[in-house]
């Protein structure tokens, strides 16, 4: 009969063995720079509320704070904290009662979307080839709503309504 030492270490080796192997299927954390008001508290309940899929993509750790990530390899990063854009004429679309700024980035298939009118910011910067706009907007929505809406997008005929 084996002493009990030595099955308490055949346990212990097994319990490590069998960790080593589901870590290793595990993703790495991806590497993201934090937004320079990432540890406003305004932050917590937005991305405690973001979901755990995004179209067909999965969350992953991120190594910052008010941070996250979607896909392997990764399709979509948020960021809250990012400056709250001020007045602009740059074009604003309303996605699920949500203000986005979209622009797309000089390569093409790169876009980044930052709210409009909610103090902090969140950021989203996503690869359309991966997935698509409308589906990212209106699947992180719901979390982004938890940071109160200040302002709203105008559109030309709400300055013209407005002389």
């Amino acid at each position: 009969m084996p002493s009990p030492s030595l099955s308490r270490s055949a346990r212990a080796l097994l319990g490590a063995g069998a960790l080593v192997a589901v870590l290793a299927g595990c993703s790495p954390a991806v590497t993201v720079d934090p937004a320079e008001n990432a540890a406003d508290p305004g932050c917590a309940p937005a991305m405690l509320a973001m979901p755990e899929t995004v179209g067909e993509h999965e969350r992953r750790e991120t190594t910052s704070q008010a941070t996250t990530a979607y896909g392997e390899p990764t399709a979509a990063v948020v960021r809250c904290g990012v400056t709250p854009p001020g007045p602009t004429t740059d074009a604003c679309s309303s996605v699920n009662d949500v203000d986005w700024l979209i622009r797309q980035d000089e390569d093409g298939s790169t876009w980044t979307a930052t709210t409009y009118g909610r103090d902090p910011a969140v950021e989203v910067v996503f690869d359309s080839t991966a997935v698509a706009s409308s589906t990212l907007l209106v699947e992180l929505g719901s979390a982004v709503e938890q940071i109160p809406a200040e302002r709203r997008c105008l559109d030309l005929q709400d300055t013209v309504d407005g002389l």
